[in-house]
């Protein structure tokens, strides 16, 4: 087999088999299978005059370049790929460095292939990457920076475009309308090739159902009634909250009952008073571990100060609170959390100093709802409280308050781990998660999404071929408007279901190559270490107050695995109310 080290004749270099690597960002923005055929015309270019072909492909979609090759879903397969002789590539080819690559990633990255010897080619080098050459690793290194370039100055231009639109012009950016709204069309996109495309601009109007329950939580809360008597008011009056008003879009959410956050939301938006505003959060990269930096950054929001908001200059939609009462609702909640520091501030969290192994994962099977921690006689607990008016609205019985101890689960869930992913039942185990991804409803969903969106885009081609053709452009723009739309809602469908492709079980077994390593001493690991293999193995527990029965749910690799009800899968607790 061909090593970076050795030097090649033409003979040995004949009928080379490749892996291919490649990455589109988001499928909203580019067609993930035009982008991948393109990628693979340039490398099949690049190895075709040796008698070399492509055997396997590694195609990350929707996934940003600036996250590390072993976050990366098809990525981190090939890394696993790499350490396996049996592997049936002798080298890997990509078709654009700048997908492959950003920052420094190539110089954490190509000592892996070095060491297994398996070759890298790129058409900006001409062939295959000398690990040993200056000029090679200078040349990737520029690719590197160029991309994370590339990247910041996207940023630095969506923003600044984005703030000039929404105070010059009250634009709205796209997004969830909020609550009291709803979308209206606002004519043609400015931009000539996005309106031949039959894009639309858009404006909000008042919501005919939401928009009086919006003024009533301003006019209530300003005759003096707190968050807790106006979100049970509106439960007692059987008021559907907003994530049931408007269910589709809010899958993730129960819709029973109005919380406490939901009116502190609409308290706080400055949008209320007709006012386009921008700007109030930021996406913030943070180092996902501060003792690895090769692990890279996760995104998460942040609130940025009022200060830092980008306020429309005028009147931008129909108002529904005057910016009087407005300013008055967020002096009173000043005022109050100055009297009453546990008044909900909005969405901010406040650090625990200690330690949840369950917190996010553990459910309450009656409402559905997250279990949130609290610490009780110096130990972890997670609780369920539920209002009696939330209770009396949806018709459920469910206790006030319902509790778990926290060292009644971990035990039972730790034991089971070790037992599925044991050397000798791992095997078993991924065969299990095989089965589950060939009958996966929502597998075989994501890929008759993914062949709607082929067609729509092949309509779409037709179309512009035949406005270019002197068609009506009116008749083709309402032609691709439909098509639009109709890719939206497959969109849309794909992100409910994940999104998912079948999986084989090489693929599952690559990916969970080093559970059993990480399971192995799970009883003794630390805390962190803990936290982190729960959230690797995408746990999900539910716990039955009724039956104070604990229901585990693996969902490694995205796939659903339901053990066998064996006395370990369905753990009865004590300490629970």
């Amino acid at each position: 087999m061909w090593t970076p080290n050795s030097v090649p004749s033409s003979i040995a270099l004949t009928g080379l088999r490749f892996a291919f690597y490649g990455r589109v960002s988001t499928e909203d923005n580019q067609d993930p299978e035009a982008s991948r055929n393109w990628q693979i015309s340039r490398a099949s270019a690049l190895i075709e005059p040796i008698g070399g072909r492509i055997v396997v492909q590694f195609f990350d979609i929707g996934l940003s370049r600036s996250l590390p090759w072993k976050r990366r879903e098809q990525a981190a397969l090939l890394l696993a790929a790499l350490a396996d002789p049996g592997r049936g590539f002798d080298a890997v080819v990509i078709g654009e460095p700048q997908r492959a690559f950003y920052g420094n990633q190539y110089g954490l990255t190509m000592p892996v292939f070095s060491h297994y010897g398996v070759g890298l080619w790129v058409p900006e080098v001409g062939g295959a990457i000398d690990a040993d050459s200056e000029a090679h690793d200078l040349i990737m290194s520029v690719f590197g920076g160029m991309s994370k370039g590339e990247r910041s100055r996207v940023k630095v231009r969506v923003r600044s475009a984005m703030a000039s639109q929404a105070k010059i012009e009250g634009r709205f950016l796209g997004g969830r309308p909020p609550y009291g709204y709803e979308l209206a069309d606002a004519g043609p996109h400015p931009n000539p090739a996005k309106a031949a495309d039959g894009k639309r601009l858009h404006r909000l109007v008042p919501d005919p159902i939401a928009a009086p329950v919006v003024q009533r939580i301003f006019e209530e809360y300003l005759d003096g009634r707190g968050l807790h008597a106006i979100s049970e008011g509106l439960t007692r009056d059987g008021i559907p909250c907003p994530s049931a008003h408007d269910p589709a879009r809010n899958p993730h959410r129960t819709g029973i009952g109005w919380p406490k956050s939901a009116i502190t939301v609409i308290l706080t938006n400055p949008r209320y008073t007709g006012r386009q505003v921008w700007n109030r959060q930021r996406k913030q990269e943070i180092l996902l571990d501060i003792e690895d930096v090769a692990a890279g950054y996760e995104s998460k929001f942040k609130w940025n100060e009022p200060g830092s908001w980008i306020w429309s200059d005028n009147i931008a939609h129909d108002p529904l609170v005057s910016v009087e009462n407005f300013e008055m609702v967020q002096a009173i909640r000043v005022k109050r959390r100055r009297n009453n520091p546990a008044e909900p501030v909005q969405r901010m969290q406040r650090p625990s100093p200690r330690t949840y192994l369950l917190r996010g994962i553990l459910n309450c099977s009656i409402c559905g709802r997250k279990m949130e921690s609290t610490f009780n006689h110096d130990r972890p607990h997670y609780r369920c409280r539920y209002a009696s008016a939330y209770a009396a609205a949806n018709q459920i019985e469910h206790p006030p308050a319902v509790y778990v101890r926290e060292d009644m689960i971990v035990p039972h869930l730790d034991k089971w781990l070790c037992k599925i992913f044991a050397p000798h039942r791992i095997g078993e185990t991924i065969q299990a998660l095989a089965d589950a991804s060939a009958h996966d409803d929502r597998g075989l969903l994501a890929e008759a999404c993914r062949r709607d969106l082929a067609a729509a885009e092949r309509k779409l081609g037709q179309y512009r071929a035949l406005l270019e053709a002197g068609t009506d452009p009116a008749t083709i723009a309402g032609w691709i408007r439909e098509v639009e739309i109709e890719k939206n809602a497959v969109n849309a469908r794909l992100r409910d279901i994940g999104g998912r492709a079948i999986m084989t079980y090489e693929d599952i077994s690559a990916m969970v190559h080093d559970l059993g390593d990480m399971v192995k001493n799970l009883a003794q690991a630390e805390p962190l270490d803990k936290m982190k293999i729960y959230d690797r193995l995408k746990l999900r527990l539910e716990y039955d107050p009724g039956a104070r029965v604990v229901t585990v749910n693996v969902k490694t690799a995205g796939l659903g695995l339901e053990p066998n009800a064996d006395g370990v899968s369905k753990a009865g607790v004590r300490g629970g109310t």
